[in-house]
């Protein structure tokens, strides 16, 4: 309820389809209210942790310290990101957002491997401390904060479908076991002589380094240029298949420039009946659709496929059921017939795209059909040109 309310006072557009705009304004949000909560959190654990001696608790608190860190670079990632393009970046700033994480889980784990080595001394070297039952009292009451953070990150995370808040929601939730952790070690510390603060506070930095490592691998996963997702595939490929004039579509590769912003080439089978001008008309009409569907920046390259000419399809028809036998994952595509004087068909022509765990196989792929399909015509030749699949 508190999460909706902030959202609808602060986000004019909540509620319905969010825009560019409002999904940086979003992000931006989730990024103060991060600040605003972790600076109470701080607050609270430094007053405990200097009354108690406490070196769990000054953990935790230097844990909301770069949690509040974290909301800065947060805001900073969606407002640059949220820039026009300009000559010097023509696809946009998006991915400024991911470069935000990046240094997120840099000082995430900076943080973790101090207080690894400050708790792991101070086993060795243990501290008397102090605390008292109001203490662990206010020191539960911060879990209760932190759980709404876990949430309302959670819910912003959903709504706008970035990393950065997703990495947010789930580090509040280490968060929470972090600081029960903390509090169960206070409690028993009452009753045993052995040095649990310092046990506590390497299980709390232990889970800083799991969340910093955690969003490090997937922003620099991102920063490499990951696979887009299956929907999003499946989405633009059903789009570009759905338009006029498209009979099959291969070769799609979608470039990320940041959430929500896609630059995606592609290769479209089109007839070969029309002229020239045609087949321009059905591609532009289709990069025209999608990026009205989809908010994806398509350009389409047309493969003219004769889908009229029996021989054409009695052969490509024999071709697709052999490599269908080999692996159902690769597909034919540009297929052409060469015959000679006398009419009889002397060679097949085509692209065959193929999974990357077929790497340095193109030889015995080739070998292979080769065989398969000179079954049909003896002297028959194969010319094969191997595609990776980008997606």
């Amino acid at each position: 309820m508190l999460t909706t309310l902030i959202l609808k006072l602060t986000v004019p557009q909540y509620g319905k389809q969010l825009d560019q705009t409002s999904r940086i304004r979003c992000g931006i949000v989730s990024g103060a209210v991060g600040i605003i909560c972790n600076i109470i959190l701080i607050i609270i654990k430094l007053v405990l942790a200097i009354i108690s001696g406490s070196i769990a608790i000054a953990a935790d608190a230097v844990n909301n310290l770069s949690d509040a860190g974290s909301g800065v670079i947060t805001i900073a990632g969606f407002h640059l990101s949220g820039r026009p393009p300009d000559a010097e970046h023509p696809f946009g700033h998006g991915r400024t957002e991911y470069v935000a994480g990046l240094v997120v889980a840099l000082l995430v784990i900076i943080l973790g491997v101090t207080f690894l080595k400050d708790s792991i001394t101070s086993i060795f070297r243990p501290k008397e401390i102090s605390v008292s039952t109001v203490s662990i009292c206010i020191l539960s009451s911060t879990v209760l904060i932190k759980c709404w953070m876990f949430f309302f990150y959670r819910k912003v995370s959903i709504l706008i479908s970035s990393d950065v808040v997703r990495a947010a929601a789930y580090d509040s939730l280490s968060d929470c076991l972090g600081t029960l952790v903390v509090i169960v070690s206070l409690i028993l510390a009452k009753f045993v002589k052995v040095p649990l603060d310092g046990y506590a506070g390497i299980i709390v930095a232990s889970m800083i380094l799991w969340s910093g490592i955690g969003v490090l691998k997937d922003t620099i996963s991102k920063l490499l240029g990951e696979p887009p997702g299956n929907e999003l595939v499946n989405k633009v490929k059903n789009t570009i298949l759905s338009c006029p004039g498209i009979d099959g579509v291969h070769d799609i590769i979608i470039h990320n420039y940041g959430e929500n912003s896609y630059f995606v080439t592609a290769h479209a089978e089109i007839s070969c009946d029309g002229d020239r001008f045609s087949a321009h008309d059905i591609l532009e009409n289709a990069e025209v659709i999608v990026a009205k569907e989809l908010s994806v920046h398509l350009l389409l390259h047309g493969d003219p496929y004769d889908k009229q000419h029996p021989e054409t399809i009695f052969w490509r028809s024999r071709l697709e059921n052999q490599v269908a036998t080999l692996d159902s994952e690769m597909k034919v595509y540009d297929f052409r017939i060469d015959k000679n004087e006398s009419g009889a068909v002397t060679e097949l022509s085509f692209h065959l795209l193929i999974p990357h765990r077929c790497d340095n196989m193109e030889n015995e792929l080739l070998a292979k059909l080769t065989e398969r399909m000179q079954q049909y015509q003896p002297e028959l030749k194969l010319t094969i040109r191997f595609i990776k699949s980008f997606v």
